[in-house]
């Protein structure tokens, strides 16, 4: 058989089984107080839901993890030419699938690799090499708090969820800033993260203001969960209901 990357899927095997665990002992409980298979069902019910939307994000289901991941690029209006930075690569999806499309384009994945994740540096440079985009592609370890690169050092800059996910600061606008610093005067990105969530990143379009505030030329949203492909199953604010894209020119 052909060997194919493997970028993992977003709903993990521990979010389904643990409800189903704790709703086992609940109904073992039953026998103490039969209002315990109240709590047991809601249990079965949440497991239900997360193993359908780890089969529709699956490449077997409806491959909507790896749709999602796509939106990014189609909305990064690039030439292609130069060097392109994706910030928390992760399985190096994204990253790949950006060195595919833009055949003359060199690409850097960072990513901090941290526990709570089964990814890693090793797992990204097997799925270029299977891809084989390894001559183009590479991968370091970094925070996205702090990036190891000077300013304007690339000519386009992407990311996928990635933003929301670093813990070293408080102010998540701040690491889209920091993605930002590192883009060259001209250059293109084009960022997906949970940027409608209001707790994490304020009001919306006080946030786009800042970023024109950053001296970005042009900047607008795509909400992910508008994309005909999306589920009515996703769209709940936890999973893709309150994801979207800021794209645009530096």
């Amino acid at each position: 058989m052909t060997e194919k990357p493997e970028y993992g899927n977003w709903v993990s095997k521990r979010i389904v089984y643990t409800p189903i665990l704790l709703a086992l002992i609940f109904l073992g409980l039953d026998i103490l107080l039969p209002a315990f298979l109240i709590p047991a069902a809601l249990l079965f019910a949440v497991a239900a839901y997360f193993a359908y939307a780890r089969h529709l994000f699956s490449q077997h289901g409806g491959n909507i993890q790896e749709r999602i991941v796509d939106l990014v690029l189609k909305n990064l209006e690039w030439n292609g030419e130069g060097q392109a930075l994706d910030v928390g690569c992760g399985s190096g999806a994204l990253t790949i699938k950006l060195a595919k499309m833009y055949p003359r384009a060199r690409v850097v994945g960072i990513d901090y690799w941290g526990g709570s994740w089964e990814y890693s540096k090793k797992m990204c440079e097997s799925n270029a090499r299977i891809a084989g985009v390894s001559e183009r592609v590479s991968f370091q370890k970094a925070s996205a708090s702090s990036l190891p690169f000077e300013g304007e050092h690339f000519d386009a800059v992407v990311s996928n969820l990635a933003f929301h996910e670093v813990h070293d600061v408080a102010d998540k606008r701040e690491v889209v800033g920091e993605a930002l610093r590192v883009l060259r005067k001209g250059g293109r990105f084009a960022f997906q993260d949970l940027f409608l969530l209001r707790r994490t990143y304020g009001d919306t379009e006080a946030f786009l203001a800042r970023i024109r505030e950053w001296g970005i030329a042009r900047v607008e949203m795509v909400e992910t969960r508008n994309a005909p492909f999306i589920p009515w199953a996703l769209k709940l604010p936890f999973m893709v209901g309150a994801m979207s894209i800021i794209t645009g020119e530096k």
